[in-house]
């Protein structure tokens, strides 16, 4: 019989391109929302895969709601991706940030416990987590977040180590790093940059508008970081990867690198925006997947100059890339 994967949050940019490439695999996919019957499941359309995958209503924060469809789907694996996705964001909705990534990977947690089968349990943690390094940043660095987002991520990769040590769950936590694709939300720096890029070269009269330029980030392609999260859940032992390139870009580079692709002096069209600057935020952030490419046969194949190419390439042609995602 074919495997079943359940991933909360389908409709986000990693669920999307993990559902694709789990039904290329033979999965049945079973996708879940808050309200899976008013959703639209854009980047679902996207790529084509509403029609092949079952949906779900789900209340990560709730665990009734999390039990209720674990018993109803009996997974062979959960993907846990949902929660608010923003760092920015997390700034100005803590608590949201808190209970939809902590408490939600608890209670799925909790819920397996209870259940007591043999299901393995993929949650999303996060290179933010770090905070500032000055090198590559691999499994036993210590984690100093800088944002709600990153301690509840912080949080959330804890709640799953004790887990897998006290009840001996098959649980694991992908550290990854910034991964990006025409999926993302256009609120993502990276989106926006591109997005504006093509605008303005089309001919809009408009300024692209950006916080910090000095920050630097490792960029990598998510549909290559979702194969990754599959990999994970295919070990006999259940342990934590850093999935990165191991590379780190300024998003100055960033910018430069995309206006470069419509022919345009990026300082002829940016303004900074000091409205935009975090609270606190990381200077330098970066990966060492060493052990991925070790254990899992995993290395990122699509580096920064890659990353910004195609973006730019989806903004002027729609393009989602879903053939990049390793299948």
């Amino acid at each position: 019989m074919a495997k079943k994967a359940l991933i909360c949050g389908v409709s986000g940019q990693d669920g999307a391109y993990l559902a694709h490439f789990l039904l290329k695999k033979g999965y049945e996919v079973v996708g879940t929302s808050r309200d899976a019957q008013i959703s639209t499941f854009g980047n679902l359309q996207k790529l084509g895969l509403l029609d092949h995958i079952r949906l779900e209503s789900i209340a990560p924060a709730d665990f009734r709601s999390v039990l209720q469809v674990l018993s109803r789907i009996r997974p062979d694996e959960i993907y846990y991706l949902a929660g608010q996705s923003s760092v920015a964001l997390s700034f100005q909705q803590p608590m949201e940030t808190f209970e939809s990534v902590t408490i939600g990977t608890l209670n799925f947690l909790e819920a397996l416990r209870f259940l007591g089968e043999p299901v393995r349990f993929y949650n999303a943690a996060s290179g933010e987590c770090f905070g500032n390094i000055r090198q590559p940043a691999d499994e036993s660095f210590p984690f100093q977040p800088r944002s709600p987002y990153a301690v509840a991520k912080a949080a959330s990769y804890w709640a799953v180590a004790n887990y897998r040590e006290a009840y001996n769950l098959y649980a694991c936590s992908g550290i990854l790093f910034n991964h990006e694709s025409p999926l993302r939300p256009k609120r993502f720096v990276t989106r926006k940059i591109a997005a504006a890029a093509v605008r303005i070269a089309g001919g809009a009269n408009e300024k692209l508008h950006l916080g910090r330029l000095d920050i630097r980030r490792d960029w990598g392609w998510a549909p290559e970081y979702v194969e990754a999260m599959w990999r994970m859940l295919q070990q006999k032992i259940a342990e934590d990867f850093v999935i990165a390139t191991g590379e780190s870009h300024s998003l100055e580079e960033f910018v430069a690198n995309a206006f470069d692709q419509v022919h345009l002096n990026w300082k002829d069209h940016v303004t900074i925006d000091p409205s935009l600057f975090r609270p606190t935020d990381i200077e330098i952030s970066m990966g060492n997947a060493a052990k991925a490419a070790r254990i899992l046969d995993w290395n990122p194949k699509i580096r920064f100059a890659q990353v910004v190419e195609r973006l730019i390439e989806s903004e002027r042609t729609g393009s989602d890339f879903v053939q990049a995602s390793g299948v």
